[in-house]
């Protein structure tokens, strides 16, 4: 199992793509492998045959644990292409599969299905997957259980039962991605000292040129024109403004990140996941605009690489996209602060002692007190504030 962040500690494989005796090329995509942020396929580190798994589909093993063994191929140049091939290696036996099994689809379940599907006793095959490229999802298997006939079996001699309550306690299995991500946020809550603070902003003159040039810009861009960028690029401006809400506490003292690298959070059928925006602040809007939807997109797709969810120094969550007003976000560690912005509502407010209606929002930061105070915090969000209530539209063309 490759290291695959300094977070992560294991991993689950999800499906090996390549049968026990087939040939292996080096770099090519071995195994899927599931961690807390992200799924990704492993290549192998070497040429040959792959002779043994150790690590079957769905298993969990730690950084540095044996997935499996690949012997060398030394008539591989002989192999007809697509047969399987036996070889021998010192204190491993490699064992060719039929050409039965060799033709038969490879199907990937997640473990989370996995071990649904065995708890119920429920035949993988016989569900309709609904996911990407026709893949299984909880739901799916969800679904299938519940609209199988139930049948009770009473024993002998005894009479009839009162009925079983419309509703049971279900215990569901834990992903490795819930997993991890109850582990981080209860150990950033023991580790950090967390404050939320929360300011109002106006959103009127965003809202309306969001309204006047959505048609131009989806023509332009090819995708539409959200708060998330505008928001993202108000906060990348009050980092390289108030550099210690860009920091780390550590031991050894406070480390001031010169890379602004703003972690995005997109909510996932199973989880969450926080794919990371390198040097936000040095980009422009339509750049930041495009890269937010593309990182969106694969995150839900499943298609981010690990090396785009490492190095984030803060965090923005767009939590009013889900329509949350106001929430009170945990630090992603080891990270000074996490923004969250809330939905974009109408209300009546009072400007000048006269009541007018402005597409009002919360700016919700929770920061680290240990290193971050009251005032500074305030001052980054009176930095933001302001970027967003008179936002220099001419940067957006």
């Amino acid at each position: 199992m490759p290291q695959m962040g300094e977070s992560i500690a294991e991993g689950t494989v999800i499906a090996w793509l390549k049968k026990v005796g087939e040939l292996v090329a080096k770099d090519e995509p071995l195994v899927a492998i599931s961690t807390d942020k992200v799924d990704v396929e492993i290549p192998s580190t070497a040429a040959g045959v792959l002779a043994e798994i150790v690590v079957q589909d769905g298993g969990t093993a730690s950084v540095g644990a044996v997935l499996a063994y690949i012997s060398e191929a030394s008539h591989a140049d002989t192999v007809p292409p697509g047969r399987p091939v036996v070889e021998r290696r010192e204190g491993v036996q490699a064992t060719a599969l039929g050409a039965e099994a060799a033709t038969q689809t490879t199907h990937w379940y997640s473990p989370v299905v996995l071990d649904l599907a065995k708890e119920h006793g429920v035949d993988l095959t016989r569900v309709r997957g609904t996911g990407t490229d026709g893949r299984i999802t909880r739901k799916d298997l969800l679904d299938f259980i519940a609209q199988r006939p139930q049948v009770t079996v009473q024993p002998p001699g005894v009479g009839p039962q009162p009925p079983a309550p419309a509703t049971e306690d279900q215990i569901l299995p834990i992903s490795p991605m819930r997993k991890a991500i109850a582990e981080h946020m209860v150990r950033s809550q023991r580790t950090a000292a967390h404050v939320t603070q929360i300011y109002e902003v106006d959103m009127t003159a965003i809202d309306g040129y969001r309204q006047a040039h959505q048609e131009t810009f989806l023509k332009q861009t090819g995708i539409t024109l959200t708060f998330l960028p505008f928001v993202v690029k108000a906060a990348a401006d009050g980092l390289r403004a108030y550099p210690l809400m860009n920091a780390s506490y550590t031991r050894e003292g406070i480390i001031v990140k010169q890379a602004v690298n703003i972690g995005i959070a997109v909510a996932l059928e199973e989880g969450l996941i926080v794919p990371v925006l390198r040097e936000a602040d040095k980009k422009s809007f339509l750049t930041l605009a495009k890269q937010l939807a593309d990182l969106a997109a694969r995150a839900r797709d499943k298609r981010i690489s690990l090396e785009e969810v490492h190095q984030g120094t803060f965090t923005v969550n767009n939590f009013g996209a889900l329509g949350t007003l106001i929430g009170t976000p945990i630090i992603v560690q080891p990270q000074a602060g996490i923004l969250g912005f809330g939905k974009v509502v109408k209300r009546p407010v009072v400007i000048n002692d006269a009541i007018t209606i402005r597409s009002m929002a919360y700016l919700c930061l929770s920061y680290d007190h240990r290193l971050i105070d009251g005032a500074y915090a305030s001052a980054f969000l009176n930095h933001v504030q302001t970027t967003l209530d008179h936002f220099d539209f001419s940067i957006v063309r």
